[in-house]
């Protein structure tokens, strides 16, 4: 009877965790599933957009080693001038470092209470233009883009964020439990059984039944790791207070995060001229003439929805990864340069939970990483119906039985 004892409650521990992954699979089945769909047809979504966009991204002006762009603020109103038809105004402007590529105004306009993806983001252009003569080479409907859509899509569901984002961010943490239970189930009793659960083989096997289950169980083995990654960088997004407990074990325990708040605009706004904005420009491609792009606000002072402690830039790295970017702080005013930070400066916990997005996505690892991504995302879709089938034909054998 003593013998007995340890597989007994072995194989009721077993039923519990059965159970657990049924239901918590029925419950989120169809979100994992919408969510997993969408997450792999927005993984490339940047580089099949830069390829699209080619035409728009570069300008085509010729000799520009003996020309210089216009001035930023006159190139603005320029911009404003020959987009008289759109119910926003273009205020900031993202700058690549590489002089062939074209400057790229913003338009946004949004609604916060809007309670869907149509009544919520009402205008995202972006204006393309040639920063040499300051024609407009094109505006972009973001808003027309699938892979947009698909975005929202895969965050919120469509909703509003604060429900939507709630909604998936709770399927995701289902997601993590399924994905644990999983492996509880999977793991195999003995030598045989192990075998035969890390690979496919089917020579002797007829049933598609059999097949299916097979499918179920060995991707979603051989993907759990990543998948948990992928999972715990969404759930980061969904609940930001999980970046923050990361960060917090990251950085030993403690929530000490660089203050910049003390650099600010001093000097009278007397100071400042027309070209300020184009001397601070200078001064971030003299320290980082390698990176890729930064982004400056050019909202006037006196027309300005929100407060200027002084001018923050980032500056990005790479063209399709987020995580590796430098900051400067300007005194707006003056355009002296009071901080800077070059990525290699940040704390760990910082830099850990700035590459939130590049991991989520594959970026992190580059064109290899994003590949993984998306086979990995078509796994985490084919789950919730593999598992549903294999319920479905154990729940119709039942009633046959009986």
């Amino acid at each position: 009877m003593q013998t007995d004892k340890p597989k007994k409650t072995k194989g009721v521990f077993k039923k519990y965790m059965l159970k657990i992954h049924l239901w918590l699979g029925l419950l989120s089945g169809i979100i994992v599933l919408i969510v997993s769909l969408s997450g792999a047809f927005f993984v490339f979504n940047e580089d099949i957009s830069a390829y699209l966009r080619k035409d728009m991204m570069f300008h085509g002006e010729t000799d520009i080693a003996n020309k210089k762009p216009i001035p930023l603020r006159e190139l603005k109103d320029l911009v404003n001038a020959q987009i008289t038809n759109e119910e926003v105004t273009a205020e900031e402007v993202t700058i690549p470092l590489d002089p062939t590529r074209s400057y790229q105004f913003g338009l946004f306009k949004a609604d916060a209470d809007g309670w869907n993806y149509f009544d919520t983001y009402l205008i995202f252009k972006t204006v393309y233009v040639n920063q040499y003569t300051g024609e407009v080479i094109a505006v972009d409907d973001i808003l027309e883009s699938p892979f947009f859509f698909s975005m929202i899509l895969h965050r919120s569901l469509l909703l509003k964020s604060s429900v939507g984002g709630t909604v998936v961010g709770v399927s995701t943490i289902i997601f993590v439990v399924m994905l644990v239970t999983g492996i509880i189930l999977w793991w195999p009793k003995n030598k045989n059984m192990r075998k035969q659960r890390f690979w496919f083989r089917w020579k002797k096997v007829k049933g598609w039944r059999r097949k299916n289950y097979d499918v179920h169980n060995i991707l979603g083995f051989y993907s759990s790791i990543l998948a948990l990654i992928v999972a715990v960088t969404g759930i980061m997004y969904s609940f930001r207070i999980t970046m923050s407990w990361i960060y917090f074990l990251i950085n030993g325990f403690s929530m000490h995060a660089p203050d910049y708040s003390h650099f600010k605009t001093i000097a009278p706004e007397s100071m400042e001229t027309p070209t300020t904005v184009d001397r601070i420009a200078d001064k971030v491609r003299e320290h980082y003439p390698n990176a890729f792009s930064f982004g400056i606000d050019l909202e006037d002072h006196e027309n300005a929805d929100h407060h200027h402690d002084n001018m923050t830039i980032r500056i990005k790295d790479h063209e399709f990864k987020y995580n590796d970017s430098h900051i400067m702080i300007f005194d707006e005013h003056s355009g002296e340069l009071l901080f800077n930070r070059p990525h290699n400066e940040r704390l760990l916990a910082d830099r850990a939970t700035g590459a939130t997005y590049d991991l989520h996505v594959g970026a992190f690892f580059g064109m290899p990483g994003k590949i993984i991504a998306f086979i990995l995302s078509l796994i985490c879709a084919s789950l919730p119906i593999t598992g549903f089938i294999i319920y479905w034909g154990r729940r119709n054998k039942k009633k046959t039985t009986n």
